[in-house]
């Protein structure tokens, strides 16, 4: 269902650019469209979503009896693993789709390295909403008709990519795609088209530079003229250290983006308010909760992201368990939105910590620090078990151009210890010795 016109009057008087009425809506006006749209989807998907008649059945949810967004607490969280058993045991789809199955126009599936990807489908239709909240990516960091947007990656059934590159077309941008490529390819590529806009992972974005390193002057990078990159799918754009190592190298403002497949893409960095996340609340309700207990925790407080998405129809998910740890602020930003603000960006995955000798330690805390140490190409982490307890040891490549590798060694061993109050054994690898990636990277690993 589309939502009706905003009144004008809604907006508050911060908005300072010509942003759409919905990025600017005041408390009360927010809340009355988002439980508009809230009654529409549970409404809508009716009893044809059986994944979501059952669970709201079993709860006594009535689209119609829904008050205020606060009844949105009568509904059951949404869990990954329970998505993935109803997919197992009602294959191969599962039963949380609205529409009969002939609808259905796009696959993706979840980027998973462990176990089985969980599979999505979307309508044409619901693919189109996943576009638009994309578009609100792009005109946040100033992208529009006009630029010239690279994406140096292979296109496999990762929804993000996609979703990218269509909706890029869609504002008037010039779509550039770089699959199948070397990196040293994609760098010509780059050049060769005069791309302004680069969309990658922070790791590639690093990759990117460290290739452009080894045949150019460090001048040659950011001559290029990429003035924005758009990055998403590891903490890294929301890490100090990572986004300035990025944006010194290429010259460029590094804009942090924010999404999941079976959500899309819920939140993104603003230009004028740097190092954190504009929740899009015109298009998704946003929850932060204990992470243990799934009370709701106070704006300010680190708690679980929780989201409901209010326009994918097709393919819904309600009260769903992000699994990432972010801290949300309310309050107008310079840019003229009034729309929550996940503080740093998000900070950590609820799954991702362990526990090494009695301190909790998340990867996004260790790259924090590593990259904080100039010298340092890449890094990896590993957690192993000796006896009872955890042990923590890292592993540095340095640049070519570092002089005295003892030096930094003992520094990236010394901001750990200072850091996570570890003593962490850092052990320095010969040129070439740690994997690089093209996606997500895998510098955190866990043996047991």
């Amino acid at each position: 269902m589309t939502p009706g016109p905003i009144d004008g009057a809604a907006r508050t008087d911060t908005a300072r650019r010509d942003l759409p009425a919905l990025e600017c809506l005041t408390a009360d006006a927010l809340a009355s469209h988002q439980l508009g749209r809230l009654r529409a989807l549970l409404t809508a998907i009716g009893r044809a979503n059986t994944f979501y008649a059952t669970k709201l059945g079993a709860a006594g949810v009535d689209a119609g009896a829904l008050r205020s967004l606060a009844d949105l607490a009568r509904v059951p969280f949404t869990t990954k693993a329970e998505l993935m058993l109803d997919q197992q045991t009602h294959g191969p789809w599962g039963t949380a789709l609205s529409e009969p199955l002939a609808r259905y126009t796009r696959y993706f599936q979840t980027s998973s390295t462990t176990g089985r990807p969980l599979r999505w489908l979307d309508t044409t239709e619901s693919w189109q909403w996943v576009l638009d909240c994309w578009k609100a990516v792009y005109r946040a960091a100033g992208v529009q008709a006009g630029d010239r947007i690279f994406f140096p990656f292979s296109f496999g059934p990762f929804l993000g990519f996609w979703s990218a590159f269509e909706a890029g077309a869609q504002i008037g941008a010039q779509v550039v795609p770089g699959g199948g490529m070397s990196s040293q390819a994609r760098l010509g590529m780059i050049e060769g088209t005069g791309a302004t806009v680069l969309c990658a992972t922070p790791t590639y974005a690093l990759r990117l530079a460290e290739v452009a390193l080894e045949e150019h002057p460090a001048s040659w990078l950011a001559g290029l003229g990429v003035r924005v990159i758009i990055v998403a799918g590891e903490p890294g754009g929301s890490i100090p250290a990572t986004r300035d190592v990025i944006a010194s190298r290429w010259g460029a403002r590094v804009i942090d983006h924010h999404g999941l497949t079976e959500v899309g893409p819920v939140s993104f960095e603003c230009w004028e308010r740097p190092g954190g996340l504009h929740l899009n609340e015109a298009e998704y309700i946003g929850e932060v909760v204990d992470p243990a207990s799934g009370a709701p925790v106070a704006d300010g407080a680190m708690g679980e992201l929780v989201i409901t998405n209010l326009g994918r129809t097709a393919s819904p998910v309600i009260r769903y368990r992000t699994g990432d740890l972010v801290v949300r602020r309310r309050g107008p930003c310079a840019c003229g939105r009034t729309m929550a603000w996940l503080e740093s960006g998000i900070l950590a995955r609820a799954d991702d910590m362990v526990t090494v000798r009695g301190v909790n330690v998340y990867p996004a805390a260790i790259e924090a620090v590593v990259r904080q140490v100039p010298g340092v190409a890449e890094f990896r982490s590993t957690v192993a078990r000796d006896g009872v307890m955890r042990t923590l040891a890292i592993e540095i490549e340095l640049e070519p151009s570092v002089g005295d590798a003892g030096a930094v060694r003992v520094r990236v061993a010394s901001a750990l210890g200072q850091t996570l109050g570890l003593t962490v054994p850092v052990q320095v690898v010969a040129a070439g010795g740690l994997p690089r990636y093209e996606l997500k990277s895998k510098r955190f690993i866990v043996a047991e």
